[in-house]
């Protein structure tokens, strides 16, 4: 990349990444790539009020980022300019079409398959998005990959488009609260033909967010119409939600089953192994020298979200610094002092069996014997699930310590015992109870 424009607009995809949404939407939607010669990077503002904002708040930011985009020293400075309007998608809307100028998608450099770790935790979804990515339209289609907030949704869907502009696509990446806002820019301005110009020529078109299109009912009517000319001439519609397209409320049924003709894929918490990658991949990325043992506090500790354990690495990373130090356990401990209160260490192996024995009348070596009554094998089975929903043992360590079963026997106990969990009141409460003591 050598424009300004182009390199704005991916300085843009990793601020967003950094900053809170409504932040970014007040002080750098609206900036654009004016100019950049030598070490002077000029960046397009909408008034001089943003310009004092971004140059008293976000400078050190911005420059840090740029340089990772350009090279070190360069030096950027803020420029009343009209075009600063809102970054290429808006410029699309405002009659720039494909043959005039190359779309230009907001998308990390980052945001790759190759800096995306693959575990139990997502390999269906990581799976399907390399498919959508390398033969756009051909298998699933839509591809909808849902999740909770943190777990990499928006790094998959930029690692597709990524690949897939590469690939010579024309990709669409944007979230739904921003097509929301096109579409009614569209509609005020008179510019329905070019908003249905711009959507509908799109090789892939990536939604982030989707479920926000929940109750705005001309948004969810015009892109009904948009998904049906995608998939209808074999272009390729990604979207990623909070929740599986049944759990959207107040959405049409038509759009809804639309979302369920393809692959719906769910991102899970990761594991404490994928954790672990992820925070080994993730130092190594930023250049830090950080211990095993630090590694596993901060994997131990920070469990459900992947950007909690990022800015936890950076915290611990910011604290060295700050204490003029290499990165120790003890400085590891010292920077996420608050952060380990709400997730205590996990209990002993021993100690979770040891108490499931006694809540069954055992002793804990009839649950590692051979034993194979019914109780016995639901008490064990007990073990099981409490050991593997506290996320710190794999498999092959459980059973190893239930007397050497097979990881393939720990994974069916698991399945069973949380079925019967779902329909059995009194095991369900049973199992509450040992949770409650063991904590």
């Amino acid at each position: 990349m050598s424009s300004a424009v182009d390199i704005w607009q991916s300085a843009l995809g990793e601020l967003e990444l950094q900053i809170s949404r409504p932040n970014f939407r007040t002080w750098l939607e609206k900036t654009t790539g004016l100019d950049y010669h030598g070490n002077e990077f000029s960046i397009g503002v909408p008034n001089v009020f943003v310009a004092e904002y971004l140059d008293k708040n976000q400078r050190s930011l911005i420059e840090k980022t740029l340089i990772g985009l350009t090279h070190p020293g360069i030096k950027i400075n803020f420029k009343i300019s009209s075009s600063g309007v809102g970054g290429a998608e808006v410029e699309a809307l405002a009659g720039v079409g494909a043959s005039d100028k190359k779309r230009v998608p907001r998308l990390n450099p980052r945001c790759t398959f190759d800096s995306f770790i693959v575990g139990d935790c997502n390999r269906l979804a990581h799976a399907g998005a390399l498919s959508a990515a390398q033969k756009p339209g051909k298998n699933y289609n839509p591809l909808f990959i849902y999740g909770g907030v943190g777990l990499g949704k928006t790094h998959m869907l930029q690692a597709i488009g990524n690949m897939a502009r590469l690939g010579g696509q024309q990709v669409i990446y944007i979230s739904c609260e921003q097509f929301t806002r096109d579409f009614v820019k569209a509609v005020r301005n008179n510019q329905i033909d070019e908003f249905r110009n711009y959507y509908h020529g799109a090789d892939l078109l990536l939604v982030d967010d989707i479920h926000f299109i929940a109750g705005k009912a001309g948004t969810e009517e015009c892109f009904f119409h948009t998904f049906n000319e995608l998939r209808d001439s074999g272009r390729q519609i990604v979207l990623s939600s909070n929740c599986p397209p049944d759990d959207i409320p107040d959405i049409g049924d038509r759009l809804r089953s639309r979302f369920k003709w393809g692959l719906s894929a769910e991102i899970k918490a990761p594991s404490l192994k994928t954790r672990l990658a992820i925070l080994t991949s993730k130092a190594a990325q930023n250049g830090l020298e950080i211990d095993e043992e630090s590694v596993d506090y901060i994997a131990r500790h920070i469990r459900k979200n992947i950007r909690e354990m990022e800015g936890g690495l950076n915290r611990v990373n910011a604290h060295s610094q700050l204490m003029r130090s290499s990165i120790t356990l003890g400085i590891t401990r010292q920077a996420l002092g608050d952060i380990g209160g709400p997730h205590p260490p996990a209990a002993g192996g021993d100690s979770v069996v040891d108490l499931v024995a006694q809540s069954y009348s055992f002793s804990a070596e009839d649950l590692t014997g051979r034993r194979r009554d019914k109780e016995t094998s639901q008490a064990r089975q007990v073990a099981v699930y409490l050991l593997k929903q506290q996320d710190s043992y794999s498999l092959a360590e459980i059973g190893k310590m239930l007397g050497g079963r097979s990881p393939s026997t720990v994974s069916h106990s698991f399945e069973k015992i949380t079925q019967d969990i779902e329909n059995d009141v009194l095991l369900k409460r049973k199992v509450l109870e040992i949770k409650k003591r063991l904590t």
